[in-house]
């Protein structure tokens, strides 16, 4: 095991991480900008290294700076959170290179899932139901051609895409050339990667994922899924599990072709396959997400596995200490995402708090809220024995939750928590554009 991590990355999964190996007994070094000097991650790590200015170019994607922090201070492996560099092939060849374990998969593996499009292709040999598509496209003429091949409406996603960017939904052929550069300029800004590809819309249709552990021995556990079709803006805002639409005998059959998919591509660490389920109750594979997903901690609270742990053994070398018959998927827990709605400083918060209540927040007292990072607070996730009692347990919580100096979304995810067509388990991803 490792004796010292470097958390390359910042706000809530830098605490979640720190927690996490404090809890393991493993040091931790912490990296910060200019403009974090006071957060929380930094107060709470043994170490800390301030590595460049506050836009994240300057500190968080600065891989000369981590890596050199990294060597700095002695660390044996280096966690890269989510977003960021945490699906940054060449951060991850760095690390090697430099004798440091990145923790999650590597390289290799990364650059052969890396590309949404042919990662498709690929899954499809496994058995899964992929979503007609094209491979990376070379032009807007063959753009064109692809999207009068399939018929509209599609949708034009980035190849390295993740996080909701460089994706456009294309209604008609005339709509298609705006947004072909659109979504390229956001791909080359959001991932240094400007390809593109095209794929059918499934309307209407959930978003449904299912959360994996592999590890080096072959071993893959699936730990079931959650329901996100809450997103505005291909931004989700609540994730609950398991899916109110997926019913036992769907989650067995689709749990099973996704282990069985990810023993053949070989793949070990944290991953999540994201899917379309449709009115029809079929699942469309989409894509795999190689790292941990924000809405991970949902999981955790219904399986009681830590991922964050099991992220950290795996890169270990440690092998899974359990099965698929060891996860249940009995009770219901919800995650509603706190979002800041402009910038501000923190003056007063208060948690709720009893059993089966966690608020995963980076937020202390004084925290300022700038305009350089994503715009997340803190996840408030609740578990229940039935989906009922998650329900009015969320909205207790929500009530109770109080961030005083930063204007939030509270308000809105109350709404959301109590709205007829949420609470009855029939919605789907048009309900933000519904309401």
């Amino acid at each position: 095991m490792f004796s010292k991590i470097l958390i390359a990355n910042r706000g809530e999964i830098a605490v979640r991480i720190i927690r996490a190996c404090k809890e393991m007994g493993v040091s931790t070094v912490a990296v910060y900008s200019e403009a974090d000097k006071d957060a929380l991650h930094v107060a709470l790590a043994d170490q800390s290294y301030c590595i460049g200015g506050p836009e994240a170019s300057e500190s968080y994607l600065n891989e000369t700076q981590i890596i050199s922090a990294a060597v700095l201070a002695g660390v044996q492996a280096v966690h890269p959170g989510y977003g960021f560099l945490s699906e940054n092939a060449h951060f991850a060849r760095q690390c090697r290179k430099n004798g440091l374990v990145f923790i999650g998969p590597d390289p290799e593996s990364m650059e052969r899932l890396s590309d949404k499009a042919l990662l498709k292709e690929l899954m499809g040999k496994t058995g899964l139901s992929v979503i007609p598509g094209t491979k990376a496209l070379a032009s807007l003429e063959e753009a064109r051609k692809a999207v009068m091949d399939i018929g509209c409406p599609v949708m034009l996603k980035a190849c390295a895409g993740g996080g909701g960017r460089g994706i456009r939904l294309i209604k008609s052929l005339e709509e298609l050339d705006e947004a072909y550069f659109q979504a390229k300029n956001e791909a080359a800004v959001s991932f240094g990667d400007d390809s593109l590809y095209v794929e059918k819309y499934i309307f209407p249709a959930r978003h449904v994922e299912l959360q994996i552990l592999g590890d080096e021995y072959g071993s893959v556990v699936c730990l079931g899924d959650r329901d996100c079709s809450l997103q505005r803006r291909n931004q989700k805002l609540i994730e609950e599990t398991p899916s109110p639409a997926v019913d036992a005998g769907m989650r067995r059959q689709i749990s099973r072709l996704a282990v069985e998919a990810v023993k053949k591509i070989g793949y070990a660490g944290a991953g999540t396959l994201e899917f379309l389920l449709d009115r029809e109750g079929n699942f469309w594979f989409m894509e795999m997400n190689v790292r941990l997903q924000v809405e991970h901690c949902v999981t955790e609270m219904l399986t009681g596995v830590d991922l964050v742990k099991w992220q950290i053994r795996i890169a270990a070398g440690i092998p899974l200490n359990f099965t698929q018959e060891d996860i249940s998927m009995e009770g219901s827990a919800i995650e509603c995402r706190i979002n800041a709605r402009s910038c501000g400083s923190l003056e007063m918060l208060h948690v709720p708090g009893g059993p089966f209540v966690r608020f995963d927040t980076c937020l202390i007292e004084g925290t300022r809220i700038t305009p350089y990072y994503d715009s997340l607070l803190g996840k408030l996730i609740v578990r229940a024995k039935t989906r009922e009692e998650a329900l009015r347990k969320v909205r207790a919580a929500l009530c109770e939750l109080v961030i005083r100096g930063i204007p939030t979304n509270i308000e809105e995810q109350l709404s959301i928590v109590g709205d007829e067509r949420f609470t009855s388990g029939d919605y789907d991803l048009t309900f933000m554009g519904n309401r």
